[in-house]
């Protein structure tokens, strides 16, 4: 066996321990909440035009600021880049030739 697979044998006996917690993870990274309505006036948008702005459903969104659901941990950092730079987020979310 390489290298490569003793390191990812490793990583699923680690990540075993510390699911059954008689491991500790090296770090926890937890995000902080977002506030979607706030980021999405902020920018002067309805919830649809929101949504269909970043790629989001509409329903989602509603959701989200009804507090229905929460963001999951992929949806709160884009937020998070929405709320941040949210013209880096429409760059990057383009379509070439549109």
């Amino acid at each position: 066996m390489g290298k490569f697979g003793k390191e990812l044998i490793q990583s699923a006996k680690e990540a075993l321990a510390i699911a059954e917690g008689r491991m500790v993870p090296a770090r926890v990274i937890q995000p902080r909440g977002v506030d979607v309505a706030a980021i999405r006036k902020r920018l002067g948008l309805s919830q649809g035009k929101f949504a269909s702005r970043f790629g989001l459903s509409a329903a989602t969104v509603r959701d989200w600021e009804q507090g229905r659901r929460v963001p999951d941990r992929i949806a709160t950092n884009l937020l998070l880049v929405i709320e941040h730079a949210p013209e880096t987020v429409d760059e990057a979310l383009a379509v070439p030739g549109e």
